[in-house]
């Protein structure tokens, strides 16, 4: 493809997963989440090209055109994914960047897979995009990319997106490769961020670790200025309204309420992960029960774990610990043909979710901690009737933006996710609607198209050079 594109978005993965259809032929669909949500419809307005990777190891793809986007597809080995992948940004960056919920790993050889597969990927970029174009790029495992593309392609606006936490400096200080992450995130022209105080970190460090000159949120090099903001993220509230107008979503919730026998509906949506705070929900719930303060046919919770980075041993290990808490707490209170809790650890398609969100009484989304966490705006958006309940942890992003509505809690605080969920499980019909009510407001004026305009309207601003 000649160096055309005027748009390009770079991600770890393409926006489509492979499927097999009815005849065994393979096809690809669009990939389900937040991010694919939020760019598809820019990049077709836009005429996009998407760099990413197929989701298979060592695959050798040609560009394709699908969903109306350009796509174009970065090879990565089996030891890319291992080290790359599994390695450096899931076992490395990924519990650095969520407090330290896990220990992280510090391996020179994930280092390297991840500065080979980084420059692989600003190598693909600077290939496709036109001149001036401006690319955005996505995410933890492509943070030395900017840098990387801005010696290659100088001519290009180049913005950055977080859509995790970023850590304090006390954190971050304890990554041997700290200062090739921010000097590669200063390749930017703008480095987004989901709230402010982690665009205050990123500056901070870049002052305490690079001696760079620093004007409030703007990092002053010697030939440009780079900024930093917040960009919340939120959800295709447009999508969710139709979703949940179709009259089989309606009949499917209906249902799914009668499978889970009566009593107050929570529910619990995640991926399997260890910064999801599932095992202290499912403790608060269990205990619940044995204080007395719920009784059984009384409640039931419905926990879906979506399957996550199954190869890495903290995950498996974690998968294990669920599964067995599950089994015992079942065992103390359930009643044959009646767990008090379900849980299922797989995929559910759009179509499924809306259902559950609509057949939840109370949605339980307490993370030890989350970068923005779009499940809990996308119950909000589904409930159009204004009932149910969001008990939401303090440490999810979408804290700041929906505590007015929601039920907050310090997860680590069993105690007080008990009292919370009671709470929510107990909260009359005009106290929801009022809560309900102030986040609907909130998630359908800021939603997901409004955040990609709002990043992409700023990085088309950003300066050139620092003013003289």
């Amino acid at each position: 493809m000649s160096r055309g594109s005027e748009f390009v978005v770079v991600a770890n993965r393409l926006p489509v997963d492979r499927v097999a259809g009815e005849d065994g032929v393979p096809s690809w669909r669009r990939s389900p989440g937040g991010l694919v949500s939020a760019i598809a419809p820019v990049m077709r307005r836009r005429e996009g090209t998407w760099v990413g990777w197929s989701g298979a190891a060592d695959e050798e793809l040609e560009p394709f055109d699908e969903d109306g986007m350009h796509l174009v597809p970065v090879r990565q080995s089996a030891e890319d994914v291992q080290l790359y992948y599994e390695g450096f940004s899931n076992a490395t960056l990924w519990p650095l960047y969520h407090d330290v919920i896990a220990p992280p790993v510090y391996d020179r050889a994930m280092w390297d897979a991840y500065v080979r597969v980084n420059q692989r990927f600003a190598d693909a970029v600077a290939k496709v995009a036109g001149k001036g174009a401006i690319v955005w790029v996505q995410d933890y495992q492509l943070q030395l990319v900017p840098q990387m593309l801005r010696e290659l392609r100088p001519d290009l606006r180049i913005g950055f997106f977080l859509h995790i936490p970023f850590p304090p400096t006390e954190l971050f200080m304890q990554l041997p490769w700290r200062r090739r992450i921010l000097e590669g995130l200063l390749g930017a022209d703008l480095v987004g961020f989901q709230l402010p105080g982690a665009a205050a970190n990123f500056v901070r460090l870049c002052r305490q670790l690079l001696d760079a000159k620093t004007v409030k949120q703007d990092v002053v090099l010697d030939d440009r200025t780079v900024r930093a903001r917040a960009f919340p993220i939120s959800v295709d509230v447009d999508e969710l309204r139709e979703l949940i107008a179709r009259p089989e979503v309606r009949r499917r919730a209906e249902e799914i309420r009668e499978d889970l026998g009566g009593g107050t509906v929570l529910l619990g949506v995640d991926r399997l992960d260890y910064t999801k705070g599932i095992t202290q929900r499912l403790q608060a719930f269990g205990e619940l029960f044995s204080d007395g303060g719920l009784k059984p046919g009384e409640a039931v919770f419905a926990q879906i774990a979506t399957p996550s980075r199954e190869r890495v041993e903290q995950y498996q290990i974690l998968r294990d610990q669920i599964e067995q808490q599950v089994g015992r707490i079942n065992g103390e209170y359930g009643e044959l043909g009646a767990p008090v809790i379900h849980y299922l650890h797989t995929s559910y398609d759009r179509e499924e979710l809306a259902a559950l969100y609509l057949a939840a009484d109370v949605m339980v989304v307490t993370p030890l901690r989350d970068g923005m966490n779009l499940v809990a705006k996308e119950y909000v958006a589904c409930r159009e009737d204004l009932h149910g309940a969001l008990v939401l942890s303090e440490f999810a992003g979408a804290a700041p933006e929906l505590r007015r509505g929601a039920f907050m809690v310090n997860p680590y605080d069993i105690d007080g996710l008990k009292e919370t969920m009671l709470g929510a499980i107990h909260a009359d019909r005009a106290d929801q609607a009022r809560r309900m009510r102030v986040m609907r407001k909130r998630v359908i004026e800021h939603d997901v198209d409004r955040w990609a305009q709002e990043f992409l309207s700023a990085l088309e601003h950003t300066p050139e050079h620092v003013p003289a």
